[in-house]
């Protein structure tokens, strides 16, 4: 969960109120992959999967991957096609493998 509230907050203050164009989110997470919020996200899911220790749970937490980690991978190609300067080295969902 502290990684999805420090990744949404990295998002939210990202741009100040009059700013309309896309930045490159900085700190965290977002050092190592793309998709920072959404590794927050999954990870959050599947640690309530592991605690319930039910069926339901186990399934929403593999829905949210598969929903979540397309969104990842499209951010991620976002970002490498809009920005120049992106980090060549971050990854999109999982840091130093995918």
């Amino acid at each position: 969960m502290g990684i999805n509230i420090h990744s949404d907050h990295i998002l939210r203050t990202l741009r100040k109120p009059t700013e309309v164009s896309y930045k490159i989110p900085q700190g965290g997470l977002f050092n190592f992959v793309s998709g920072a919020n959404f590794l927050g996200e999954i990870v959050e899911w599947c640690g309530y999967a592991i605690a319930t220790w039910s069926l339901p749970a186990f399934a929403f937490a593999l829905f949210t991957m598969f929903c979540i980690g397309p969104r990842a991978y499209h951010h991620h190609r976002f970002y490498l096609r809009t920005f120049e300067d992106y980090p060549k080295n971050r990854r999109v969902l999982i840091p130093f493998i995918f």
